[in-house]
């Protein structure tokens, strides 16, 4: 399925969950691992604010990637960050949504405000 590039230069994000491993099966507790890596996945929720409008989002990120010093509400950046739709059958209801994934989060400042002139 197509990934889409999502561009956060413009844009605020703010650690709202600190990183924890990603389950790919509730019932046996397996952690989800990167198909192509092997690499165990984390999943970490983030507040995504630009043009005065927010969202939460959960992104996906290779254990490797979690960077140290990281706090909660403090801004991160997300390098690589994409987005990805998906679609399934669960108990024969259809689901959709957009998963992001990113290659790393790391602490990031706060953007400087821009006097206007």
């Amino acid at each position: 399925m197509r990934t889409i590039r999502v561009e956060t230069s413009a844009a605020t994000v703010l650690l709202t969950e600190a990183p924890e491993p990603k389950v790919r099966d509730r019932q046996t507790g397996e952690i989800a691992k990167d198909a192509q890596t092997g690499e165990s996945l984390m999943t970490l929720g983030v507040v995504y604010i630009e043009d005065g409008e927010s969202s939460l989002v959960k992104v996906t990120v290779p254990e490797s990637g979690i960077a140290d010093g990281l706090m909660l509400g403090a801004p991160v950046s997300l390098p690589g960050l994409v987005a990805r739709p998906w679609e399934s059958v669960f108990n024969g209801q259809q689901r959709h949504g957009i998963a992001f994934r990113a290659a790393a989060v790391m602490p990031a400042a706060f953007p400087t405000a821009v006097a206007s002139a």
